[in-house]
């Protein structure tokens, strides 16, 4: 990935909202290891030609195999507030997912603890309430049946590590290509898992602004279209 192919799909003075492609860490990585937060922040630098540092906050992240939109600040102002939105849920996540198997109910909630597991290096279902677990909550919407898979329309209403991955796979509805919780299926690039829509207030508007990420190449194969 370059700074060509930074899908930009919001900017303004306080925010820049991307398209991220699968297979490219929000951030944290490795020393020399291309990340989204440092190619943007090369956007940034290179448009307004800004000298020294530039400053980006991360306000939601998304998993390296995950596409979708992905919400940077650019003051530290905007991301104090937008990081109050997030943590009171005042925020609208909508997700796309298509999932091995034929979901039942076609609609419904999924509520569950989830903890880290660290010798495997993911998350797991925590059974009741054990200390270090967290509450996650989402929920799901059945839009079509797709041969053995289902292509659902997820809300997410908490905002845990790997949450949709593992409460769907929990369930038996591993996220196709998802490899890591237990998907047989494969995927042209990362997995089949996209983060479709945000609605947010703006931060210094407050204006309501809804933000969509139109799916990945990787996707045309699904008829979405019934």
């Amino acid at each position: 990935m370059n700074l060509a192919s930074l899908d930009v799909l919001y900017e303004d003075n306080h925010l820049l909202a991307v398209n991220k492609p699968a297979g490219i860490p929000t951030m944290g990585a490795p020393k020399g290891t291309p990340t989204l937060l440092s190619i943007a922040k090369e956007h940034i630098k290179k448009k307004y030609r800004k000298p020294g540092n530039v400053y980006l906050g991360v306000v939601s992240r998304l998993d390296t195999p995950v596409t979708g939109i992905l919400l940077l600040a650019r003051t530290s102002k905007a991301a104090r507030r937008m990081t109050e939105q997030f943590r009171t849920h005042a925020v609208e996540k909508v997700y796309w997912a298509l999932v091995e198997g034929i979901v039942k109910p076609a609609a419904g909630e999924c509520v569950d603890y989830v903890a880290p597991d660290k010798r495997r290096r993911r998350m797991h279902i925590a059974g009741g309430e054990p200390a270090g677990a967290k509450e996650a909550r989402l929920s799901y919407q059945r839009l079509q049946v797709m041969g053995r898979n289902s292509f659902l329309e997820v809300i997410l209403e908490t905002g845990r590590k790997h949450q949709i991955r593992i409460q769907m796979s929990h369930r038996g509805w591993a996220i196709v290509g998802d490899r890591k919780y237990g998907s047989r299926s494969c995927w042209p690039s990362g997995i089949a898992l996209h983060a479709r829509r945000l609605v947010i207030a703006h931060p210094t508007k407050g204006e309501t602004l809804q933000l969509d990420a139109p799916l990945p190449a990787g996707w045309q194969s699904v008829n979405l279209d019934g």
